[in-house]
């Protein structure tokens, strides 16, 4: 026990019954979101069991008795994508009371970004490329998606195109070195517009450095490739 316990702490917890409450069970659903083909995707799984038997859903964890949200979370990603070390973030806590009909549930949201490049190498093009669903899409769809999952992947979605105006969250979604026009390309999807090429340079100019390689392959002309200024540099909140 800590040490600012006194006494009379010590003698109440050791007599504390904690029967006394009902215990919700706490969750974590994962957003893990990339980009492919020009649309910004979202892993999802078609869920095998009841409740919700067949429908597309998040994937999730429930949290251990020894585990913090974030480790959940990151235990979660691992486990569904294979992927580690990768950029994710809380988003929201969903605590409605029947939003679960097996129990009560509390879910915690997160939000992790990764690219197409690394989601495959973590869990196979094979394997995870029938999970991974147009955001866009699912939102305007009428397909049934379990749970408030839904509700979710809106608020995701609408997360992103917020934070994209103000962080360096677009470069999650590119591997190390990458050409500015690709850089562009993820902008506009992430926010759903289509941007000045010479406003948008000027905009980033502070954030890339310039390397002494270019593509190579392909019908079109070699591009110059960048690498992102500080590699550590963490998303702002």
């Amino acid at each position: 026990m800590p040490e600012k316990f006194t006494k009379q702490d010590k003698e109440f917890l050791d007599n504390y019954d904690s029967s006394t409450y009902d215990k919700p069970s706490i969750t974590v659903d994962l957003l893990v979101f990339t980009i492919e083909d020009g649309e910004l995707k979202i892993v999802m799984i078609r869920r095998k069991n009841s409740p919700y038997r067949g429908m597309l859903s998040l994937p999730g964890a429930f949290v251990g008795m020894e585990e913090t949200l974030d480790e959940a979370a990151s235990r979660g990603i691992r486990e569904k994508t294979g992927l580690k070390d990768i950029y994710f973030e809380q988003l929201y806590t969903w605590g409605e009371v029947n939003r679960d009909p097996r129990m009560r549930i509390i879910s915690v949201s997160y939000m992790a970004l990764v690219s197409i490049e690394e989601l495959y190498r973590a869990a196979g093009s094979s394997e995870i490329s029938s999970h991974l669903y147009c955001v866009d899409t699912l939102l305007q769809s009428e397909e049934n998606i379990a749970f408030d999952h839904n509700k979710m992947i809106a608020y995701g979605r609408e997360r992103i195109k917020n934070k994209v105006e103000y962080t360096h969250l677009a470069f999650e979604f590119l591997p190390e070195k990458f050409t500015l026009p690709q850089l562009q390309k993820i902008n506009e999807i992430l926010l759903g517009k289509e941007l000045y090429k010479a406003n948008f340079r000027k905009k980033i100019k502070d954030m890339v450095v310039e390397t002494k390689e270019f593509t190579s392959g392909g019908a079109h002309r070699p591009s110059k490739l960048y690498v992102r200024k500080n590699n550590n540099d963490k998303i702002e909140n």
